[in-house]
């Protein structure tokens, strides 16, 4: 174990040195940013394996069902064998499993090396969330958690990461072919590596417990719940959420997840900890912080769908315009906190999410005509907002903890994130393909066109062949579609707004 001169420095007041910092933050980027950068290759990665963009889905849905799998058993192994350790063996399989991405020779090899990307990335956000807020270190029950310049790079990495995938992977696949945007995480993690490894004896391995028992059946009743439901939702959209191909997914993941509550809440060590949800307040922030994540990630996801396929937009202009958010996030993360210190958590709060359903609400102006710097202006209020609420209520949610609870803090943390997250973007993706559909549908039996149209974007194909007095009217039926979809948007944000009022300031005011 360091001695107390050197633990002072990283443990005791908090302040990681900077090149720490930047090694635990390239893992979480790395991992989120893997979550969206595939997005763009798809379609080149189905034509150079000869197979269907529907086999290629499973190169991202393979990823995120590993990390769902893998993603409860953080906690454990954080405390099992030490965060550093753990970190670092992650960041070496996820690098790794990388470069076996890049190398593969067909389809299935591609899948399989992504499942194995998806497991080992698993573990990186919490963990490196537990080591930057200091849960290996030996502190105060209730002392001060989070040190200032920590929260901008994890703003950043929490909004830039999934903003940044599109864009950089439309510039490697454009120019570097799809195997790129693999190797780019080579020399990146490499680097983290040696990082990690250097300051080894700085990063908590001395806090391993080898009492600390793995939690069997919990574990298997939330990584296989999640697994399942994180599939139906990525099937629903697809195919139908009552289809024999979803329903039967959804139903016994749901059953899992309810029968771990069940579980958890008997246990004294359970795999994810949700007795740590046990004040009102806490409940509230991880509420809020859920509502404030489906409303980005959902924006994340069916803005580029709107500006490619109904605004023409290239995807690399597209890209661009969804950077400033992540940028404008980072600080208001700063910005966030300072105002938290100084007002409390409650101001804060409120403050972000009515920037938030401001900013949001700006998106019910979009037409097919809209500019992408209009858009990309919107987003950054939407950044900074998100800036102002997720992260204060992550500090605060985490503060509460004691030095021992914060891995299962972090990791209960990611996985309502993780779960809430993907559900929304799968239920607001389905209440926009049907709200297009239902409006091109319209504009076609006006003129007697009976044409199926099963997916968004699908009406843009079909203004080669139809005639012009059709054709803007099937543009501004997608961008109906589109309002409709942000006004429900709308509706989460003002939900979220009204919850901030019942927030209580838990951190003293500075002087």
């Amino acid at each position: 174990m360091p001695d107390d001169s050197n633990g002072s420095e990283v443990r005791g007041t908090g302040r990681l040195k900077p090149l720490i910092q930047i090694a635990l933050i390239v893992g979480p980027f790395l991992s989120m940013m893997d979550s969206s950068v595939v997005n763009v290759a798809l379609p080149f990665i189905s034509g150079d394996f000869n197979s269907s963009l529907t086999d290629a889905q499973w190169i991202l849905s393979g990823y995120l069902l590993a990390l769902a799998a893998v993603l409860p058993a953080s906690a454990f192994l954080s405390k099992r064998y030490g965060a550093g350790r753990v970190y670092m063996l992650s960041i070496v399989g996820f690098t790794l499993a990388s470069l076996l991405c890049a190398l593969s020779s067909n389809l299935d090899s591609l899948i399989v090396t992504r499942f194995a990307q998806g497991a080992m990335g698993a573990p990186l956000v919490p963990i490196a969330m537990d080591m930057l807020f200091g849960g290996s270190a030996e502190r105060k029950e209730g002392a001060s958690m989070m040190p200032t310049q920590i929260s901008p790079l994890l703003g950043l990495v929490l909004f830039l990461a999934p903003a940044l995938g599109p864009t950089l992977g439309g510039y490697l696949v454009a120019y570097a072919g799809w195997q790129s945007i693999f190797l780019i995480n080579v020399p990146i993690g490499f680097v983290s590596v040696l990082l990690v490894y250097h300051y080894r004896h700085e990063l908590g391995d001395a806090t391993a417990d080898s009492s600390a028992r793995f939690d069997m059946i919990g574990s298997l009743l939330i990584s296989v719940g999640l697994v399942l439901v994180i599939y139906a939702a990525s099937e629903g959209p697809l195919v139908g959420w009552l289809s024999s191909q979803t329903l039967p997914f959804l139903v016994t993941g749901l059953v899992l997840i309810v029968a771990y509550v069940v579980w958890a809440l008997r246990k004294e060590h359970p795999a994810v900890n949700l007795k740590l949800v046990r004040s009102s307040q806490t409940a509230l922030a991880l509420t809020i912080s859920i509502l404030a994540a489906v409303v980005l990630f959902s924006v994340l996801f069916l803005l580029p769908v709107f500006m490619e396929s109904v605004q023409g937009i290239s995807v690399m202009d597209t890209g661009l315009a969804l950077l400033p958010q992540g940028l404008a996030t980072g600080i208001g993360t700063v910005v966030g906190d300072r105002i938290s210190r100084r007002t409390g958590i409650r101001f804060t709060v409120i403050l972000g999410m009515a920037i938030l359903t401001a900013s949001t609400a700006g998106l019910l102006a979009l037409n097919a005509s809209t500019s992408a710097w209009v858009i990309a202006g919107i987003l950054t209020g939407r950044g900074l907002a998100l800036g102002l609420t997720i992260q204060p209520l992550l500090i605060d949610t985490i503060g509460r903890l004691s030095g021992k609870e914060i891995p299962d803090g972090n990791t209960l943390f990611n996985v309502f994130q993780r779960l809430g997250g993907t559900v929304g973007i799968s239920l607001l993706s389905t209440y926009y393909q049907l709200r297009v559909q239902f409006h091109l549908t319209e504009v076609l039996q006006q003129y007697g066109i009976t044409v199926p149209i099963n997916s968004v974007g699908q009406g843009g194909s079909l203004l080669s062949t139809l005639p012009a007095a059709v054709q803007s009217q099937l543009v501004n039926a997608e961008v109906s579609g589109f309002q409709e979809t942000m006004m429900v948007l709308v509706a989460v944000t003002i939900v979220g707004l009204i919850l901030a009022f019942f927030i209580k300031n838990s951190r003293s005011k500075e002087e």
